[in-house]
């Protein structure tokens, strides 16, 4: 069976993801900071038979990336790598001019060098598989000037300049940028508390990122919504 890593899979747009993937067959490393909820979802997704290994820890924790990749290659290799873990740098999100350096750091430090980081451990794994790929999770505040959204924004433009970069010089694997559009999630739900409006749930775009493994196009970065709607 294939094996998938998945970051930030406890909840949200991870465990919706990993929840289509185990029923597909899938075999899974998921990773997420709270051990209790982690468990939880793993023993969810393990009720579609596949096998699941759930490590708690910090994706900024290079040891703990390294034991991501182990328990993957236990499984067999590593056929996908979905870095969704992801950091705000201020909850609720302030202007530039109020923004703390440290939570600047903070939200670079993972959506950007700690996906940079994953992805370095699993590149032989990934060169190995036949069908190697590689999921970055971005977000239009990455391509759009949006108030308060300046640093989370700028941490997303960087991690898909490294996608793109990372496509060009693998053109072996497919390395896909995919902005999931808006979600009711409970990132959102902390960068933003005073927004009510309802949001469409993140299975609802989990379609998208199953037509790129199942067409396989080009490296790139997509919009969910216009892959779902057949675009």
């Amino acid at each position: 069976m294939p094996v998938a890593i998945i970051t930030g899979a406890s909840k949200g747009l991870g465990r919706a993801l990993a929840e289509a993937l185990a029923a597909r067959g899938w075999d899974l490393v998921l990773d997420a900071r709270d051990a209790g909820v982690l468990k939880e979802t793993a023993d969810a997704v393990a009720e579609h038979g596949t096998r699941v290994a759930a490590l708690p820890g910090d994706v900024t924790d290079a040891g703990h990336r390294a034991g991501l990749v182990t328990a993957a290659r236990e499984l067999g290799g590593v056929d996908l790598l979905v870095s969704n873990a992801s950091a705000l740098g201020a909850e609720p999100l302030v202007r530039l001019g109020e923004l703390p350096l440290a939570g600047l750091r903070r939200a670079l430090e993972v959506n950007v060098v700690a996906a940079l980081g994953l992805v370095q451990e699993a590149l032989p794994l990934l060169r190995e598989s036949a069908a190697g790929a590689v999921v970055t999770v971005s977000s239009d505040a990455g391509a759009e000037a949006y108030e308060t959204w300046g640093g989370y924004g700028a941490s997303k433009a960087a991690l898909d300049q490294l996608a793109a970069v990372l496509g060009v010089e693998e053109p072996e694997l497919r390395v896909w940028a995919v902005d999931p559009g808006d979600m009711a999630t409970e990132l959102y739900a902390a960068a933003v508390p005073d927004d009510d409006d309802p949001r469409p749930a993140p299975e609802s775009v989990v379609p998208a990122f199953l037509r790129l493994l199942d067409e396989r196009p080009a490296s790139g970065r997509y919009g969910a919504p216009a892959l779902v709607e057949g675009r």
